[in-house]
């Protein structure tokens, strides 16, 4: 299998290379779902909200990946796939990407505080789980888990956005609009093609003891379990227009089974050929981004 990596330098320039270091494009998967917990409360959004949305998701994925890379920095060092990165290659100092992380960290804790208080309140959980996340494989064998938790909480997040700001919010009240069925589903998709992604770093990993479920239950299995846990991710995905109607509708419905049929066609190929799962990887950045169209498109048919 070739070795791919999605934060590999490709040419050379400073702006390329933080853009590698913290995978902007990558965003697609966490930013529909915030902006899904937001517009399933069933509150109206105003554009400053969504605007927040936007940039604590920004800080806060900044941060997250800039330290991603500090923290892995040797482990990264050592593995063929990853050596083209930017912090790797010293494209980017090790003085800039803390820099990275502390204006991220800046951004989205300023973004939290003009939304609502609850949104501050609960933004150290969001932040924890996402610096967190690199050392997971130094513990157990089930990171994916944990990156899936991370970008779950998005969901969370964009609720609490827009729920705490409401008059005579509650504690209560603001985890009672939280779509916890998406923020499951969320989950157990990028735990999902995050198991298959680290097929590719099955050998590096059993050899330098670093948990993943193919590196403990052997690549062909690990794919069978990524497989199963998408097909749970679908399961939840498609009762989630059924569940929350309205304001998911039709739209939601039909946008969402276009996302399934798209992530299991992905697992299936990658099943049979292990080649195909860079491309199923990017192929998952259009899940989020086809659900949340369905969403839209109910929410602007709600407000008319």
């Amino acid at each position: 299998m070739a070795a791919w990596d999605p934060g590999a330098l490709k040419k050379r320039g400073k702006l390329h290379a933080l853009a590698r270091l913290v995978r902007i494009e990558h965003t697609l998967f966490s930013l529909p779902f915030a902006y899904a917990g937001a517009i399933l409360t069933g509150y109206p959004i105003t554009l400053e909200e969504a605007l927040l949305i936007f940039t604590a998701l920004l800080g806060l994925r900044t941060a997250a990946m800039a330290y991603n890379n500090i923290a892995d920095l040797e482990i990264d060092r050592l593995n063929p796939r990853s050596s083209r990165r930017p912090l790797v290659t010293g494209e980017v100092s090790l003085r800039e990407a803390y820099l990275l992380v502390v204006l991220g960290s800046i951004v989205y804790y300023i973004s939290a505080a003009l939304l609502n208080r609850y949104a501050l309140l609960y933004s150290p959980l969001l932040w924890i789980l996402a610096l967190t996340y690199p050392y997971a494989k130094r513990i157990h064998s089930y990171p994916h888990y944990h990156l899936g938790l991370v970008l779950g909480f998005t969901v969370f997040g964009g609720a609490v956005a827009v729920a705490g700001r409401l008059p005579g919010a509650t504690n209560r009240m603001v985890l009672e609009s939280v779509p916890w069925l998406y923020l499951v589903a969320v989950t157990l998709w990028v735990a999902g093609f995050d198991i298959f992604y680290s097929v590719m770093d099955y050998e590096f990993d059993r050899k330098h003891g670093l948990g993943s479920v193919p590196a403990r239950f052997g690549k062909r299995r690990g794919i069978i379990i990524g497989l199963l846990t998408h097909l749970c991710a679908a399961l939840l995905l498609l009762l989630g227009p059924l569940l929350y109607s309205p304001p998911a509708g039709a739209a939601t419905l039909a946008f969402t089974i276009a996302a399934v049929v798209l992530m299991l066609y992905g697992d299936f190929k990658s099943l049979r050929d292990e080649s195909y799962i860079p491309r199923a990887f990017n192929q998952n950045l259009l899940v989020g981004v086809l659900i949340s169209t369905g969403f839209i498109i109910d929410y602007l048919a709600l407000a008319r």
